[in-house]
């Protein structure tokens, strides 16, 4: 970790990366001296509220992450730096962000858990804007200027105000990952959800983490019945807003999933838990599978990143969104979209079985409503951007490999409506 003393006796002079976390309440100036060289600055975890009026002095600046500060407006500084892309201000006080503020080559805004209710209309003005998380605060439109935003591509806008969507929202030609329960209108389809069995929290006898998620923690438990005892996984839910949305969401949302041969299964829901969280029992899946890839870097923003060595026969590959693309049909014949159809949430065992899990971006849609097929249409798209890291994946030029490129291609288009539905994709990769 570097200090602020490295910092003020020049020993990260020449750095292109920074991060402090030392109890900040002011910004150090000799920051400054590193302006030839600084491209990515971290000061998440102080006490800082505001930034100074000449911050564009660091030129090269193009990541800057100030999360877990005591802003309450977003700095209007930030508009002037130039090279600025990436920004992250999660978990401050954040009321207002001013027309202006928003830099020219914005690509990724990390807003989460803040107290912003509207945005400025010249977000419109960020052309190159491809993700943006807005979980957690207290909108109740979204601005029409958002729309001029066309190579968007992730939107997080759950537990918010949202007393509607606007109709563009869902024709946006890149929008993949879409992800807002929390918000009013959704409210009554979210309390409409599937039952699962109540597992007492005695009878769990929990052993070590297996993972940790933005929602949760994820145990390795024995769950002791009646008749048999066995090993299970058992999700306990944090309670607090995510960069995804909020976790009783999540839990609504896999218990409305139900069964599919393709989605991670559920067993439960815990009961009488000591410390009154919520909390999910599952089945422990096969040590033989493994996720597919791991989650996006900074700098490939909407896209995950694969082993060097991950390479797939096409048989496999074909499985392999065979099953997802079944699960996603699944999910949305009940009018659920997963909102974060990824590489990342999905296990497979190397030779084409797959399963789709995570369900922390879920949100329900009606599908009695015009926009339903817009929705599915819209996580077609994400579909779409699997394949193709499949198809260029595959070791064999064989013609079911070209089948695959082929349905990636329809599954991109950039007009929502030209894309199939996932009964038609299903059908397509059962042939």
């Amino acid at each position: 970790m570097q200090t602020l003393e490295d910092l003020q006796t020049g020993r990260l002079a020449g750095a292109r990366h920074v991060k402090l976390a030392c109890g900040l309440t002011a910004f150090p100036e000799a920051i400054f001296t590193l302006a030839d060289t600084l491209e990515s600055l971290d000061l998440s975890g102080n006490a800082l509220s505001v930034l100074p009026d000449d911050l564009h002095r660091l030129y090269r600046l193009r990541i800057l992450f100030c999360s877990n500060n005591r802003f309450t407006e977003f700095p209007a500084v930030l508009g002037q730096c130039a090279n600025l892309s990436m920004i992250g201000f999660k978990a401050n006080r954040i009321r207002r962000v001013p027309p202006g503020a928003l830099p020219p080559r914005l690509r990724w805004l990390i807003l989460t858990d803040n107290e912003i209710d509207a945005l400025p209309d010249d977000i419109g003005n960020c052309p190159d804007l491809q993700k943006l998380m807005l979980a957690g605060n207290q909108l109740s439109a979204l601005p029409d200027g958002l729309a001029r935003c066309t190579r968007l591509e992730l939107l997080r806008i759950a537990a918010n105000r949202l007393t509607q969507l606007p109709a563009w929202l869902p024709e946006l030609p890149r929008l993949s990952w879409l992800a807002f329960a929390g918000n009013p209108f959704s409210a009554a389809a979210e309390r409409s959800t599937g039952t699962a069995q109540p597992i007492a929290w005695r009878d769990l006898d929990i052993g070590e983490c297996l993972g940790e998620g933005a929602s949760g923690h994820i145990y390795r438990a024995l769950y002791r019945s009646a008749d048999t005892s066995r090993t299970v996984a058992v999700k306990v839910f944090k309670g607090a807003v995510t960069s995804d949305g909020l976790p009783d969401c999540e839990l609504s949302a896999c218990l409305a999933a139900g069964a599919h041969p393709n989605l991670i299964p559920v067993i439960g829901r815990v009961a009488d838990h000591p410390d009154h969280r919520q909390g999910l029992v599952m089945e422990m899946i096969d040590t033989r599978f493994v996720t597919l890839a791991g989650p996006p870097s900074l700098e490939s923003c909407t896209r995950d990143i694969y082993s060097p060595d991950a390479v797939f026969d096409t048989e496999a590959a074909f499985a392999i969104a065979r099953g997802i693309a079944a699960a996603a049909c699944h999910l949305h014949a009940l009018g659920l979209m997963h909102g974060d159809l990824y590489a990342h949430n999905i296990l497979h065992d190397g030779r084409g079985a797959a399963l789709l899990g995570d369900f922390g971006a879920a949100s329900f849609y009606d599908l009695g409503d015009a926009s339903a097929a817009a929705f599915e249409r819209l996580e077609v798209r994400a579909f779409g951007c699997l394949l193709e890291e499949l198809v260029a994946r595959c070791v064999s030029a064989s013609p079911q490999a070209s089948r695959l490129a082929d349905l990636r291609d329809a599954c991109l288009d950039e007009v929502p409506a030209n894309r199939p539905s996932f009964a038609r994709i299903v059908e397509g990769l059962c042939l």
